[in-house]
Order: structure tokens, then sequence, then C-alpha cells
């Protein structure tokens, strides 16, 4: 199959900008390919860090993300506005179109997205809207969402409040959340931070997958916003 023009060109815009590898993942039995960086680690700007914490960490396909694109698209997404946090390359956002969902994607660093676009192109998936969003000055204008995803976005202590925070602004009353997060030290804070928010949380099952030659558990987590 050739590739479309789209495509062959936003891959060699960000071919140039970055060194790109490709990732495979199975979800709900269907092969998803990911285009990202190769390195973490090249991407790093110690500039940008001391002057608000940043870490590119949306350059790799982690192990929750893949969990959470294997739980979406065995979902029926019925056209529900949804808004993934941090949606690094785009796997759940990508998950999430499939499944049916009215996916917008968002992430702090604009170059996610163009990945989005990029790995939305590759799979033969329509593009996802996407915005940037700063958890920390959300946009009043933002309509609510009907539904909230979520991957791997607990990985500072600080993040617990300003994750359930975000949930709790983005999503309608009678809307849910589904997040994934690998175990990670700070997710009682998280779990607190959403009882302060009275949403309701329900750890949905775990799932192992392999990164890196080593199994990673993964927790999915739904919440439930009240009516």
């Amino acid at each position: 199959m050739n590739d479309s023009p789209h495509l062959h060109e936003l891959r060699e815009s960000l071919g140039q900008r970055f060194q790109l590898t490709q990732t495979a993942t199975q979800a709900g039995g269907r092969e998803l390919t990911f285009y990202h960086p190769s390195s973490v680690d090249d991407l790093l700007d110690e500039e940008a860090f001391n002057r608000d914490g940043r870490i590119p960490y949306w350059s790799e396909l982690w192990p929750a993300a893949r969990v959470l694109a294997d739980w979406l698209v065995r979902q029926s997404g019925n056209r529900q506005r949804t808004l993934e946090l941090g949606c690094g390359v785009g796997c759940g956002a990508i998950a999430a179109t499939i499944a049916g969902f009215d996916v917008t994607a968002s992430d702090y660093y604009a170059e996610a997205l163009d990945f989005v676009r990029l790995n939305a192109l590759s799979n033969q998936v329509a593009a996802p809207q996407t915005m940037l969003l700063d958890w920390r000055a959300w946009p009043t204008e933002l309509a609510p969402f009907d539904v909230v995803i979520a991957a791997d976005v607990l990985y500072e202590p600080q993040l617990g409040e300003l994750v359930a925070a975000a949930i709790d602004r983005a999503l309608r009353p009678g809307g849910w959340a589904l997040v994934t997060d690998p175990q990670r030290r700070h997710i009682d804070g998280f779990l607190a931070a959403c009882r302060t928010h009275a949403l309701q949380v329900t750890r949905q099952a775990s799932q192992a997958v392999e990164h890196r030659g080593a199994l990673v558990t993964t927790d999915v987590y739904r919440i439930d916003k009240r009516e």
C-alpha cells in the first residue's frame, strides 16, 4: 500500500527534527504501529526543565498507553466527546477514534500533537482533533466532555491533584474517565484527590505487558462524575 502524500510529508518533516523509530502494539486484536522519537534522553532540554520541570515523557510508547488502547478499542464510542490528557504520540487517542469516540488529543508539548497526526495517518485512522493543554491553566471556555482518558500521567507527586482536578473540570455531570497507571507510588495521592473532588473511582482490572524485556503491570481505573 502506498503512503498518502500528507503522510509522507509529515513523516519527512518530523524525520528532520527527530530520529524516528516505530513500535507495534496489539489493541483488541488489531495491530497498531506508532512512530516516536528513538530516545527520550536526546530530547531533554535543561532550560525547559529548569523553567517548568518539562521532561519529554510524551515521546515514549509506554505500557500504560498500550493497555489503555487495548481497553478502548473494545468499547462502543457512540461519538461521545472524549478528551485525552497527556496524549503523547497518540496511542490512546487513536484507539478511541477506532472505537467510535469523538476524540480531542491534548498534550503540553506541540511536538506530541504532530506525532498524533502522523500516527493516525500511518494507521489509516481519521486524525483526532488536537489541542495544547496545560493542566495548571485550565481554559475556561473549554466545553465539558462525556469521557476523559489518560495513561501513565502520575509520575510526579503533585500530579495527583492536578489530574483529579483536570478530570473534574473536563467531565460533564454523569461523565466518566478511564485512567491506566503502572502502579506508580503516587497513585494513592490521586485516589485521595478524586475523593476530594467527589469523583467515584473503581479499579477495573490489572494487565501486564512486556516493556524493554520486563513485564509491567498496569492498573485500569474508571472514574465517574455524579449527575
